[in-house]
């Protein structure tokens, strides 16, 4: 249920902090690249929670060859025989890389468990090889981090009725969204059996509360700043060189080439 909620951050504030907190992201970016560092970052939570926001404004200036957004749909046939873990682990970094997975391994813990997506044993053998598989992740020198973005029942539900009501949006809300709201109380078990055997030393979860997105996104992205020992990587020295000389070229008629119409003149 709804706790005693903060007082709305201000917008001037949220977005001065918001820019100082993506600049130190860029940052972070070219520690990674020049030292070849691997950074993993796993968003999850229930639907609505805010994961797509954030994860929008933590890559909002970031090199997209540098750091990329890993969200699988869901598997095929090919790929339901293979080890479970198998398509998640060809996503992972290279030197030099972050992915930002919205929506990771996790699924199994949630929504295939909550709606009889697998198996009973194919859910009890997740439990038991997830802290394994992030363990092996970890000491191969892969930076994990795992944030749970929690919302609660009658923010999600005002935020589902908005989505519901906003042509922009609407392509953001499926049926089995709506049907989580039937299972509030399944997710929330899942959930917390799943932080049970699997919020480890190596590789433990960090808890985002999200009802107010501005805070959330804040928090978060200072959070993961605060974990990874980035530091300034001098850029290089750039300079822009005098255009040489015309040697005579000339621009072709503009009737030979087809322009886009101005839509701008008609505003």
């Amino acid at each position: 249920m709804a706790g005693t909620k903060a007082a709305e951050l201000p917008r001037k504030a949220y977005e001065a902090e918001l820019l100082r907190l993506q600049t130190e992201l860029v940052k972070l970016q070219e520690w990674v690249r020049a030292t070849g560092a691997r950074l993993v970052v796993i968003f999850e939570g229930r639907d609505a929670a805010g994961k797509g926001g954030t994860i929008k404004r933590v890559t909002e200036h970031l090199n997209p060859r540098i750091a990329r957004i890993a969200a699988l749909p869901k598997p095929t046939e090919r790929e339901r025989t293979q080890w479970y873990f198998q398509r998640y682990a060809e996503h992972l970094p290279a030197a030099g890389e972050i992915v930002l997975f919205d929506r990771s391994w996790y699924n199994r813990a949630g929504v295939e468990r909550v709606m009889g997506f697998c198996t009973k044993e194919e859910y009890q053998l997740f439990l038991r090889h997830c802290p394994i598989f992030e363990r092996m992740l970890v000491e191969s020198g892969i930076l994990l981090r795992k944030y749970w973005f929690s919302v609660s029942d009658t923010e999600q539900q005002d935020r589902f009725r908005k989505r519901l009501e906003d042509p922009l949006r609407r392509w953001k809300l499926s049926p089995m969204d709506l049907e989580s709201i039937t299972h509030w109380e399944a997710y929330s078990r899942a959930k917390d059996e799943m932080l049970i055997h699997t919020d480890i030393t190596d590789a433990p979860w960090y808890i985002v509360e999200s009802d107010d997105k501005r805070r959330a996104r804040l928090n978060m992205m200072a959070h993961l700043l605060s974990t990874v020992p980035y530091h300034d990587v001098p850029p290089q020295v750039l300079e822009l060189p005098e255009r040489p000389p015309s040697t005579g070229y000339e621009r072709p008629p503009r009737d030979l080439q087809t322009y886009v119409p101005d839509h701008s003149a008609s505003l």
